[in-house]
């Protein structure tokens, strides 16, 4: 008997610690993290990578005006605080757009000068460089994955798609229509999130050739993030029209799912934006999706007629939950919010622009975790 009551109250105590583990994960929140003091005012962040929980970087551009161009901006999380990296020797006007790293060691990030030229950097773990930029090419993306990385950008006004191969950039067929967004399994394994005339398009490249499938027929429906899980597994998001329909209302939101047969499309709780970025969980799976501008339907009637909706919506394997970002004094809500996991935690950082006042801009930062 008193076995049996040391047991029942062991399982009792086993059960509270887990409703409390459980009410305490549902409590976190998304926080704001401040930028450097040194970044000026008008500055915005565009994408963010991290390979630790003190190795973080994110780039954008900083002091931007209706005249001035602004200059590059890279931080770098150091585990407690973000800090701005001097760029030795680069002293050109213009913008970083995207980073990507193989490992803490091979860090690239692509950006453009005020004269409109490629730019492309590269971190060796000690310092950063200028690379030579493919000839002819402008890179506007970076992406990396599975100890690949790959260059998304244009040559002579067409898409261009570019490979490292440890020596040179070497180019890779374009699926057609145009590519906004690559998760990279492998060389001969990689998704490719974009649109044609016949609407929103996901393409499979087997190191060979691309099989394309128009996952929604809307003609100005695109998709911009892809995540793969598994073969039987990936999802695209993006919106189910750009700007010019709808007429007379805001853009849905796209978010589409394989399940190794078919795509279908998924119910998400809002109304209203662009899914402008999806991350995963330590596992692979869809951890997190991000809402650019979110707005859901007010009831009948009432005014305003849309209310905000949730910024970040959490994927458990069955549903949504959404989370909102926090409010920060002085400025407003963000614009597209790209995630960046951190590898081995359940960690997430958020980077983009915020409105300011009067007209003005401020760069975001977010963590979850």
């Amino acid at each position: 008997m008193a076995r049996r009551l040391l047991l029942a109250a062991l399982a009792a105590v086993m059960t509270m610690v887990a409703v409390m583990t459980s009410a305490a994960a549902d409590t976190r929140s998304w926080q704001h993290v401040p930028v450097p003091a040194q970044v000026r005012p008008q500055a915005a962040l565009y994408e963010a990578v991290a390979s630790g929980p003190d190795r973080a970087w994110a780039v954008g551009a900083d002091a931007v005006g209706r005249e001035a161009p602004g200059f590059p901006l890279l931080l770098r999380w150091d585990g407690t605080a973000w800090q701005r990296q001097s760029l030795p020797g680069i002293d050109w006007q213009g913008e970083l757009l995207s980073i990507a790293a193989t490992s803490p060691t091979a860090v690239w990030t692509v950006g453009r000068d005020s004269a409109g030229g490629a730019r492309l950097l590269r971190f060796d773990g000690s310092s950063w460089y200028e690379s030579r930029s493919p000839r002819g090419v402008v890179p506007t993306g970076v992406v990396a994955g599975g100890g690949e990385i790959w260059l998304t950008g244009s040559r002579d006004g067409a898409q261009a798609l570019l490979r490292w191969d440890g020596r040179a950039w070497r180019d890779v067929p374009v699926p057609p229509g145009h590519v906004y967004g690559l998760h990279i399994l492998a060389a001969d394994d990689v998704w490719a999130a974009g649109a044609t005339g016949s609407g929103a398009a996901v393409s499979h490249w087997n190191g060979t050739a691309w099989q394309q499938t128009i996952v929604d027929g809307f003609p100005r429906s695109a998709v911009s993030s892809v995540l793969a899980v598994s073969p039987t597994e990936v999802w695209a998001g993006g919106t189910a029209g750009f700007v010019g329909g709808p007429v007379g209302r805001p853009i849905p939101p796209l978010l589409v799912r394989w399940d190794g047969q078919t795509w279908s499309r998924v119910t998400v709780p809002t109304d209203y934006g662009s899914i402008s970025s999806l991350a995963p969980t330590t596992s692979g799976a869809l951890g997190w999706v991000a809402v650019a501008r979110s707005q859901k339907a007010g009831p009948p009637g009432s005014y305003p007629p849309l209310v905000p909706g949730p910024d970040f919506l959490a994927w458990d394997g069955q549903s949504f939950t959404g989370h909102s970002e926090p409010a920060v004094a002085g400025e407003g809500e963000s614009w597209a919010l790209r995630l960046a996991p951190v590898p081995g935690t359940g960690t997430v950082w958020s980077v983009g622009r915020a409105d300011g006042p009067e007209g003005t801009f401020a760069p975001r930062i977010l963590r979850f975790g």
